[in-house]
């Protein structure tokens, strides 16, 4: 694989074993990825083990994929105001974070929760807390914990740059978080991309409150619904109501070179469309 080629890719199915993703990724031409270390949809998985560990690392040696990063599973809200969910929450993400390092990878994405009723302030406090007990926990581990942009669906929290900002001022290591910008969720959670002007400022505005040198990884994600409607719906690259031009935009600006880009588009069976839209990106980092 081309070390100059975009730093693109997909999120890849773990089904036999971790390093079994890197086919996938091989074959829809990632040089980049994303995966759960676990089902996605479950508290607990099967441990990882030392072999399984190893032949991770040596495919990511043959295919050249990197970096992997991880997702956590959609259950965890550090932000519950129920005691005995937030307790299983740090247990997990805890889980999460030592199969990372396991793997050596650099990156687990999460979305920040839900406050559920309590309030956004009293959510993003809890967020911070929980944040606080995992690091110390968790010290020493070399993995970030980077914050994904949200939709603002329901009662979910980070769907502004400023609930971002309260977060990380908050938490005491928080040289250990950084952030994960979703092009669906950030749209249509009220920031537009889809004019060059559009664009400049909303990366302005997240420079100014976050730093743009703590934007670590984007999903790259078309959207179903329009700018502002708060609704969570991933559609095809160019095919949604974002359109091209936005990620022309990403992959031609040069402080994103080395971010990972990585799709969250849907799967279709008999058609790779991640092949397609990597193409696809390919061609707008050419120009």
């Amino acid at each position: 694989m081309k070390k100059n080629e975009p730093l693109i890719g997909a999120h890849k199915s773990i089904a036999g074993g971790v390093y079994k993703a890197f086919k996938e990724g091989e074959a829809s031409g990632c040089r980049t990825m994303q995966i759960f270390t676990k089902n996605g949809s479950r508290w607990s998985g099967k441990p990882i083990s030392d072999a399984d560990a190893k032949k991770f690392k040596d495919e990511a040696e043959r295919t050249g994929i990197w970096p992997v990063v991880s997702h956590d599973s959609y259950l965890i809200n550090l932000a519950s105001p129920k005691e005995e969910l937030l307790k299983k929450s740090i247990a997990a993400f805890l889980d999460e974070m030592e199969r990372c390092e396991l793997l050596g990878l650099p990156y687990l994405i999460m979305h920040p929760g839900s406050h559920v009723g309590s309030g956004e302030e009293a959510g993003l406090q809890k967020v911070a807390e929980s944040f606080n007990t995992l690091f110390d926990m968790a010290s020493g581990f070399k993995v970030k914990a980077l914050i994904e942009t949200t939709a603002g669906q329901g009662t979910n929290l980070g769907y502004s740059f400023e609930h971002l900002r309260t977060i990380y001022d908050a938490v005491k290591q928080n040289d250990r978080l950084g952030y994960c910008y979703d092009t669906c969720h950030t749209f249509v959670a009220g920031y537009d991309i889809t004019t060059k002007a559009a664009y400049e400022k909303t990366m302005s505005g997240f420079d100014s409150l976050l730093g743009i040198e703590n934007l670590l990884c984007f999903h790259f994600n078309d959207a179903k619904k329009g700018l502002g409607s708060k609704v969570d719906r991933h559609e095809h690259i160019g095919e949604g109501t974002l359109g091209d031009a936005p990620f022309k935009f990403i992959m031609q600006d040069e402080r994103f070179a080395a971010v990972p880009k990585i799709l969250e588009t849907p799967k279709e069976k008999d058609v790779d469309r991640d092949a397609m839209a990597l193409e696809k990106l390919r061609g707008f980092a050419a120009g």
